[in-house]
C-alpha cells in the first residue's frame, strides 16, 4: 500500500460535484474492496466528528489502485486533506489488524487545523457570488467575484462583508473552456482571433502562457487554475478563452464553474496511467468535465467524428453544437433535421449549419492553417472554433475574416504546423506530442511535394513503452527517408538517458527502417542541427519541437539572416 497523492480539489472534478479532498492509493485488488469499505466508515465517522456531516463521498477503482474523495467546505481544503489522510490511516490499520490512533486525539488535531484555516468572510462572499450566478475565485493572495471588465477584486487579508459589495456592478464576461487531446492551443488562439475580429478585447490562457490582445503577460504552462485566475481578474478583458488541460482537471478540478461555451476537440492516447486514468473512456470522462461549467442555455462544442465524444454528447443535459469533417453521415443529418446546429466541412468550405440554413463561413483554400485542405486536423480545429464562435454569438462575417487571416503572421500560432522556408528546404515545425497528433501531422506533410522527407521525433519519459512505440509507428505515415530521434533530457521523468530514443529506434527497426536511416544525435538542438545537416534543396523536414523551441527558432532566424543554404553544414553551428 502506498499513498501516491493527497491533494485539494478546488472545483468540480471527475469524482465530486464540488470542492473537496482526494487520495490516490496504490493498492492490490485482493484487498481493495475491504479497504475502501473501511475508509468509508472511517471517513464518515471523522467527518461527523469534525462538524462536516452529510458530505458527498466518492471512490474510483483502477488497475493497481483506488481514488478516495469527499466534498468539504472550500475555505478549509488543506484541513480536508488531513481529514482524508487520517481516515485512510484508520482504515488501513483495520485492514492490517493494527490498533488505530486514538480517535479523540485525532479529532482534536483535525478540528484545530480546520479552525486555523476557516474564513467566514470568504465563505459569505462566495455564497453572495453564487447566489448571483457569478464566477468566484480565490488564490494567489486574492479573492474575486465576477470576471474581466466587471470583476470585483480584493486582497485575501482585506475581504469586505458581502453587504458592502456593489453587486449591481459585478458581472461575468463570456468565457470559453477548450480541452481535448490535440488541437487545444490552436483552437484557443483561433477563437480569440475571431472574438478580436468581432471587436472584443480578448484574453487567452494556454500551455504557452497568458496574453491579452496578443500581448504576453506570462510565459509557461498556464492551462490550469492559476492561469484562469490571472486572466479573469483583469479588467481589460472582455472575453476569455481558457485552455483547460487534463492535468489541471485531475489535480484541482475545474478552474471555473461558470462558462458560456465548452469545447472538446478529441480524445486520444496521451498521459494514460496518470492519476488512475488508464483508458480512453476514462480520459473522455475527464475531458467532458468542462461541460459541467456551462451556464443554463449555453452549449457544448463536440467533435462528431470522435465516437466517445458523440456517445457522451448524446447524453449531455445541454445543447450541443457538433463539428465534423463528414457532414453526410445519417447521424449529422438527423441532428440538423431536428433543428440542431453544426459546423461542417462541405463542398470545399467551412459551413455553419443551423437546421436547414447553411452559411458558408470561408472556403478552405482561403484558410491558411488548412493548407488547402491537406491539414485535415486543422480543418477540424477551425470547425471547432467556428462552432464555438456561433455559441458565443459572434458574427460569422468577423469569423470568416479571422479564418482567412489567422496563421499568416509568424507569431500567431507558434509551434503548430508552422511552415518555414530555409535555404531551399521546407520546414514544418510543430508541437505534436502523441500518436494521434503525429499521425494527423504526418498525413499533412506527406501531401506536400518533396524530394525527400525527414521527421524529428521525441517523447517525454512519463508515457508508457507502448505509447512511445506508437508515436514512432505514427511517424511512418510520412514515409520518411530519414528519422532523427532526440533526447528530451529535461523530461526524462524517471527514464534513463537514451531509453526513450532507444524504444523508438527498436520499434522503427521492427517495421523495417534501416539503422542507417535513423540517427540519435542527443538533445533537441543537436537533433535539429543533425536534420539540417542532412537536408538538401527540395527536402521537407518535419521537426517536432518541445523543450527548446525558443532556441530552435532563434537558430533558424540566424541561419536565415546569414543566408544559409541546404548542404552548408558548417554554418549550422555543429
Amino acid at each position: 500500500m502506498l499513498v501516491a497523492d493527497s491533494r485539494r480539489l478546488t472545483g468540480p472534478s471527475l469524482l465530486l460535484d464540488a470542492p473537496g479532498a482526494i487520495l490516490d492509493i496504490h493498492l492490490d485488488h485482493s484487498i481493495r474492496d475491504r479497504a475502501v469499505a473501511a475508509w468509508r466508515i472511517s471517513a464518515e465517522r471523522l467527518l461527523d466528528a469534525v462538524g462536516w456531516p452529510g458530505q458527498q463521498l466518492a471512490t474510483r477503482s483502477f488497475t493497481g489502485g483506488v481514488s478516495l474523495a469527499f466534498t468539504a467546505p472550500p475555505d478549509t481544503l488543506y484541513a480536508a486533506t488531513d481529514v482524508n489522510e487520517a481516515a485512510w490511516a484508520d482504515a488501513w490499520a483495520q485492514v492490517e489488524g493494527q490498533p488505530p490512533e486514538d480517535e479523540a486525539a485525532v479529532t482534536v488535531r483535525l478540528r484545530a487545523a480546520i479552525e486555523s484555516e476557516r474564513n467566514g468572510t470568504l465563505m459569505a462572499l462566495r455564497e453572495g457570488a453564487r447566489a448571483r450566478n457569478l464566477t468566484f475565485l480565490s488564490g494567489e493572495g486574492l479573492v474575486s467575484a465576477g470576471s474581466g471588465t466587471w470583476v470585483a477584486l480584493w486582497p485575501s487579508s482585506e475581504l469586505p462583508q458581502p453587504s458592502s459589495v456593489d453587486w449591481p456592478h459585478v458581472h461575468d464576461i463570456p468565457v470559453a473552456l477548450v480541452t481535448g487531446s490535440n488541437g487545444k492551443t490552436t483552437v484557443v488562439r483561433l477563437l480569440a482571433s475571431m472574438a478580436a475580429a468581432a471587436g472584443f478585447a480578448t484574453g487567452i490562457t494556454s500551455t504557452d502562457g497568458v496574453s491579452v490582445g496578443g500581448v504576453t503577460l506570462a510565459e509557461g504552462d498556464y492551462s490550469g487554475p492559476s492561469g484562469a485566475r490571472l486572466l479573469l481578474r483583469r479588467r481589460d478583458v472582455q472575453l476569455a478563452v481558457l485552455e483547460t488541460a487534463r492535468g489541471g482537471l485531475l489535480r484541482r478540478g475545474l478552474s471555473v464553474d461558470r462558462a458560456s461555451v465548452a469545447i472538446v476537440t478529441n480524445v486520444a492516447d496521451d498521459h494514460l496511467g496518470e492519476f488512475g486514468i488508464q483508458d480512453l473512456d476514462a480520459l473522455a470522462d475527464v475531458k467532458m468535465l468542462v461541460a459541467r461549467a456551462l451556464r443554463p442555455g449555453s452549449a457544448a462544442v463536440l467533435n462528431a467524428d470522435d465516437p466517445r465524444l458523440r456517445a457522451r454528447g448524446e447524453q449531455l443535459g445541454a445543447p450541443v453544437i457538433w463539428f465534423t469533417l463528414e457532414p453526410g453521415t445519417p447521424w449529422i443529418r438527423r441532428h440538423l433535421k431536428a433543428g440542431g446546429c453544426a459546423a461542417l466541412f462541405a463542398d470545399g468550405a467551412l459551413v455553419l449549419a443551423e437546421g436547414a440554413l447553411h452559411t458558408t463561413v470561408a472556403p478552405v483554400d482561403r484558410v491558411p492553417i488548412a493548407v488547402g485542405g491537406a491539414a485535415r486536423h486543422n480543418v477540424a480545429n477551425a470547425l471547432a472554433a467556428v462552432a464555438a464562435a456561433a455559441a458565443l454569438g459572434l458574427p460569422m462575417e468577423a469569423v470568416g475574416r479571422a479564418l482567412e487571416r489567422f496563421g499568416t503572421a509568424d507569431d500567431e500560432n507558434v509551434g503548430r504546423a508552422n511552415m518555414v522556408q530555409l535555404g531551399g528546404v521546407q520546414l514544418v515545425i510543430d508541437y505534436a506530442h502523441n500518436p494521434h497528433g503525429m499521425a494527423a501531422l504526418a498525413r499533412m506533410v506527406a501531401a506536400l511535394p518533396a524530394r525527400r522527407r525527414l521527421v524529428l521525433l521525441g517523447q517525454a519519459g512519463d508515457r508508457s513503452d507502448e505509447s512511445i512505440r506508437e508515436l514512432a509507428r505514427a511517424a511512418l505515415a510520412l514515409n520518411p527517408d530519414r528519422i532523427v530521434l532526440k533526447e528530451m533530457d529535461r523530461y526524462l521523468r524517471g527514464r534513463r538517458p537514451g531509453e526513450v530514443p532507444g524504444l523508438m529506434a527498436d520499434e522503427l527497426a521492427r517495421h523495417g527502417v534501416a539503422a542507417s536511416d535513423i540517427s540519435q544525435p542527443g538533445d533537441e538542438l543537436a537533433a535539429v542541427r543533425d536534420a539540417l545537416a542532412w537536408a538538401r534543396p527540395g527536402d521537407v523536414l518535419l521537426l517536432t519541437v518541445h523543450q527548446d523551441r525558443p532556441l530552435v527558432l532563434a537558430m533558424i532566424e540566424r541561419l536565415m539572416a546569414e543566408g544559409w543554404k541546404a548542404g552548408d553544414g558548417r554554418a549550422i553551428g555543429r
